[in-house]
């Protein structure tokens, strides 16, 4: 070879190793210091954060003041007008701290009043307020002081609302259950036994004071688990704890409906199929809604198997039903998105549905038989927050609906009920939180990302104009402290089309040089989307990154808010937890970012989290190698009946028991330690005992901890500083710091 390509393929070969990355492992001593900054990590946020609320206090329909929070607990007091935008101090500090010190006796620092609360006067002449228990009165004209009696007791005794039970709204009558049957009294009258049937669980008053909607229940099996509490202070037995608890296949409670009349004393069965009532521990008979001048009770439920939904009217006089919506799915119906908003009319309704694929708002007229589409778009309704009757308007939430965002971004909108005259009135690029004034007529609009802070502005309702920017969050001090904000990642589903959205957490001594191990927090429930969108100062996760992790959170395929095509990958699948979408995008990152080590990855999840983590194991150990699962429902067979039925479908098929990570144990690869809670309430402990059980018989390598007392958990902070040193273990490959020797 010339000695000229040698000598340049000697350059090549030195560049290439100068520019590989080295993969980062710790010394004894920096694996201590990146403990102590995990540990520390939230105190980078003290004093360094400010700004990140405004809370509008209103008054004089047009203004509004706020507490501005400063350094070292210094706070001021805005005056916003609303019809201009302009911001001015509330009153003067100075001379008020001056007119109450002499007042009190005492030093007041300007810069820290010591209010409790205030109130300002509509005409803004007068200021009161409360300190140190006293009441008292400023005149800001002259900031003469007056007052200073003790504030005077208040009754935080909440009033029982009239018409669910007891007594009726007019006050004249009282309806009690006494031996399954439905009593009532008049006023000052004897209890007289108005039903025949027995079992009556539950009822409701009607506006008219006369009639009851009222429900009667058909147990189901009801049968029972148990919780052992092992460590009782001052006994040396265990104690054996029983309750009732519905699993997917269980015969589950039922309700007949009937109209009870108090001036009949009669009862008459509302000719219908039972409504299912849920899994027990929270089995109930559906809410009513009362229509049409309290003369139609409505009522909304499933039909078991979540793929029908019922929207029925009861006429009170003839105790007849009518069917106002009959929702199929071939899937499922999304019980957390179901919406049904009853205007004032009588006749008209609004109903959310995903039939044309996205979740969207439909106008039912009873009278007409109509049904209009009142939105429409591959985006998605999170919530009805109002309608104005008159104006004929709905104002919702939704996410989806600015095209050049993040989809997940939640955007406040109004629309006219016949479809027209859409407007979103939060255009800015983030997730927005509203608060809006008594009419209605402006609002501050609070929006952030999680990297970027919140800004917040005051808009006009009538058509989402920018009226003023009122604050920008100040979050100069928490960069300052080294704390380095998330960066949102984007890459494409196992379609090659559909965006998938995570975020990549780096420790704060990241050093470009070095690859580090990539770890996974997931939840992959269907119920919703997980990755966070709005900005905190702080997450959990950045403190496990600071041990030298790259840390990341995913929301894939089968998770909520992107559509039902997009939502049904979960169907009788839950088992996928939008693995392929989730290696995808990691391997997407891995091809940005050299320094992300996708040859060494963990994942950690708690609940349906704590089932996809072990998941990632058993079906998927070509890409994951280390988890930490925490209270797993492992088998979707032993958790609750409602959740797990919605996805996976009824009758419990075979895919259950194909699906489940205890049938598949023998197929464990990598390192697995699982967490549970002893006095787990909501997934049964025995789901990850049974998991222990059943790797024990095919005699797999694993850890275990039950942490006792506990409830639903991820084991809190010995659990945290168990996860880390898992992790440390068998993804950096050194030994974590000998605890009992070092101490904590």
């Amino acid at each position: 070879m010339h000695p000229r390509h040698v000598a340049l393929l000697t350059l090549a070969l030195a560049a290439t190793l100068v520019s590989a990355q080295t993969p980062y492992k710790p010394t004894p001593q920096q694996l201590l210091d990146g403990y102590k900054s995990a540990d520390d990590f939230q105190a980078r946020s003290a004093n360094a954060v400010f700004g990140l609320e405004v809370t509008p206090n209103w008054f004089g329909g047009h203004y509004f003041w706020y507490v501005k929070n400063q350094k070292d607990r210094v706070r001021e007091f805005v005056l916003v007008d609303t019809t201009s935008g302009k911001k001015q101090p509330a009153f003067d500090a100075k001379r008020l701290a001056a007119a109450l010190e002499k007042k009190i006796g005492e030093k007041v620092d300007p810069l820290r009043l010591p209010f409790e609360s205030i109130q300002l006067a509509d005409d803004l002449k007068t200021l009161s307020f409360e300190s140190k228990a006293k009441a008292w009165k400023v005149d800001l004209g002259s900031y003469e002081v007056t007052g200073g009696d003790p504030v005077p007791q208040r009754n935080r005794q909440g009033q029982r609302p009239r018409g669910q039970d007891g007594q009726s709204p007019d006050g004249n009558f009282t309806a009690r259950i006494e031996g399954g049957q439905v009593q009532i009294r008049a006023k000052d009258g004897d209890w007289k036994t108005i039903t025949k049937a027995g079992d009556y669980s539950q009822f409701n008053w009607a506006p008219d004071s006369n009639h009851l909607m009222a429900f009667r229940l058909l147990p189901g099996d009801r049968k029972p688990v148990y919780l052992l509490k092992s460590s009782v202070p001052g006994t040396t037995r265990a104690v054996l704890e029983s309750r009732l608890y519905d699993q997917p296949g269980d015969k589950l409670d039922e309700y007949e409906a009937y109209v009870l009349s108090a001036s009949a004393a009669s009862e008459q069965k509302v000719p219908m199929n039972p409504i299912m009532g849920g899994g027990q521990p929270w089995s109930s008979p559906p809410g009513v809604n009362w229509w049409q001048g309290g003369k139609t009770a409505v009522m909304e439920f499933t039909i078991r198997g979540y793929q029908e939904q019922m929207v029925v009217g009861v006429d009170l006089a003839t105790g007849n039903p009518k069917t106002l919506v009959n929702e199929k799915a071939k899937t499922f119906i999304d019980q957390g998105r179901v919406m049904l908003r009853l205007l004032d009319n009588g006749k008209e309704f609004l109903w959310r549905s995903e039939r044309d694929g996205w979740g969207h708002l439909y106008l039912y007229n009873v009278e007409s038989g109509s049904v209009t589409q009142v939105t429409k778009g591959e985006w998605v309704v999170r919530s009805i927050e109002r309608i104005d009757n008159e104006k004929r308007q709905v104002w919702f939430t939704a996410n989806g609906i600015a095209k050049d965002q993040d989809p997940y971004h939640m955007h406040y909108c109004r629309v006219d009920l016949d479809g027209k005259n859409l407007v979103d009135l939060t255009p800015g690029d983030g997730t927005h939180t509203v608060q809006f004034s008594p009419d209605q007529k402006t609002y501050v609009d609070t929006y952030s990302r999680i990297d970027m802070a919140p800004v917040h502005e005051l808009r006009s309702s009538a058509d989402g104009k920018l009226i003023s920017v009122i604050e920008k969050a100040d979050i100069t001090g928490l960069l300052k402290n080294g704390v380095k904000l998330p960066e949102r990642f984007v890459a494409k589903a196992r379609d090659g089309k559909t965006d998938i959205w995570g975020i990549i957490i780096r420790p704060t001594n990241f050093d470009p040089k070095k690859k580090y191990p990539v770890i996974e927090n997931i939840y992959a429930g269907p119920h919703d989307s997980f990755v966070p969108k709005r900005f905190y100062p702080i997450l959990n996760m950045q403190r496990l990154a600071e041990l030298g992790f790259i840390v990341v959170q995913i929301d894939g395929m089968g998770t909520n808010n992107r559509g039902k095509a997009f939502h049904d990958v979960c169907w009788k699948n839950i088992a996928d937890a939008g693995f392929p979408d989730r290696i995808l995008w990691m391997k997407a990152m891995a091809a940005k970012y050299k320094q992300a080590d996708i040859e060494r990855v963990g994942v950690y999840g708690t609940s349906a989290g704590g089932q996809n983590s072990t998941a990632a194991l058993l079906f998927h150990p070509e890409f994951y190698k280390v988890a930490v699962s925490s209270c797993g429902c492992h088998d979707n067979r032993i958790d609750k009946q409602w959740w797990n039925e919605q996805w996976m479908g009824y009758p419990v098929g075979p895919h259950y028991d194909e699906q489940s990570n205890i049938t598949n144990a023998a197929k464990l690869k990598g390192h697995l330690f699982l967490f549970v809670g002893e006095q787990d309430r909501n997934v049964p402990p025995e789901s990850t005992i049974r998991l222990v059980d059943a790797l024990m018989k095919a005699k797999k390598e694993f850890d275990f901890m039950i942490f006792p007392g506990f409830d639903h958990t991820d084991g809190g902070p010995y659990g945290e500083r168990k996860r880390r040193d898992y992790f440390v273990r068998w993804l950096l490959g050194v030994n974590p710091p000998e605890w009992n020797i070092v101490g904590n």
